[in-house]
Order: C-alpha cells, then structure tokens, then sequence
C-alpha cells in the first residue's frame, strides 16, 4: 500500500476520529457463520483497532498493519494484544492461520497486487482457511487524501479470487449508502 496517509501522527488521529463511529460487526457476525470461534485469525489492516477489539472477543486474533503510527496506537491501546508490522500484498510472516479478515483494507491495492496478496493469503492460511474481505463496490479507482482507491464489483471479486478460493458468498451491504459495499467470504481451495 503506497501513500503516506498513514504514516504520520496527525493522519492517523485524523483516522482514528473520522472513523470513530465505524465498525465492521456486521462483516464479523457473517463470518463467525463460517470460522468457529477461538479460530486464529489474521486481521490485516487493523488500524485503531476498532475491529480487532471485536474479533478479539471471538478468535486468537493477531492484528496487523503497515503503519508504524497504527502499531504504535494499537500496542497502547491493547497492551496484551498481538501485532505484527506487515505489508498486505507480502505478508512476510511465518505463521499460519485459519482465518484472514480485512474491512475496507485490500481496496488500497492495485489489481496486480491484490492478485498477489490472495496468492499469499492461500498460503499462509490452513486446509480450508476461511477469508472475510470487504470493498468499496463501484468502478475505477481514485486517488483519495493521497492514497490509492480501487473499487470492486462483484464479477472482478470473482475473478480475482476463484482460483485460490471456493467463493462461499458476496453480498452488497450499507456503510454509507445503501449497496455502497461488498463483502467477499471464501475458503481456501
């Protein structure tokens, strides 16, 4: 994920009130349907950890983040948690999971990068690892406060991810607006 949005202390503040009132508990209750609980779950993107709070109820979550400032805020903020400093298209871990949940993480990636992040994804998940990603739905991208927008529909989801993922459901909901998201569950071929 290229940008400095998320880099600084000020951007990061700036985030973290912006999205004080957003959570991703509706993608969670969808996929606890799918992963049991206490399940290992990598979180990418966990940002000012609002979902990882959430999953952390559920699962043996292990957050991540490509920013140090996020880091920084999520081990303050969660002195017991576990996080690690990572690049969602490399995902340069040794570790394993049954689970891998992102909200509104992967739209930072450009096609070619997305293409290998899932790659990636396949292989540090278990036997039919479990995957819960949501996106921006629309067409195009856009550049917004300095960081890459890509937006999905449904067919291009498809194609990005059949070929590593038996795609178990892809759903519109609201974030905003009505059918302004699309949240992808699937589980590993």
């Amino acid at each position: 994920m290229k940008g400095d949005y998320y880099k600084t202390k000020e951007s990061v503040e700036e985030y973290i009130q912006l999205a004080k009132d957003v959570n991703g508990k509706k993608l969670i209750v969808k996929l606890h349907r799918v992963l049991p609980a206490r399940s290992s779950l990598l979180e990418l993107g966990s940002g000012p950890g609002t979902d990882w709070r959430l999953l952390n109820g559920i699962y043996q979550v292990i957050g991540s983040d490509n920013s140090s400032e996020f880091l920084k805020h999520l081990k303050v903020n969660n002195p017991n948690g576990k996080f690690l400093e990572l690049d969602a298209i490399t995902l340069d871990t040794d570790q394993t999971f049954e689970g891998i949940y992102s909200n509104k993480v992967l739209i930072h990636l450009r096609d070619e990068e997305l293409k290998a992040s899932i790659k990636r994804q396949a292989q540090i998940l278990g036997p039919d690892g479990i995957i819960c990603h949501s996106f921006w739905k629309g067409e195009g991208s856009e550049i917004f406060k300095g960081l890459f927008v890509n937006y999905q529909n449904e067919k291009r989801l498809k194609e990005f991810f059949e070929n590593d993922f038996e795609i178990l459901s892809i759903e519109s909901y609201a974030e905003f607006e009505a059918d302004d998201s699309l949240v992808l569950i699937g589980k590993k071929k």
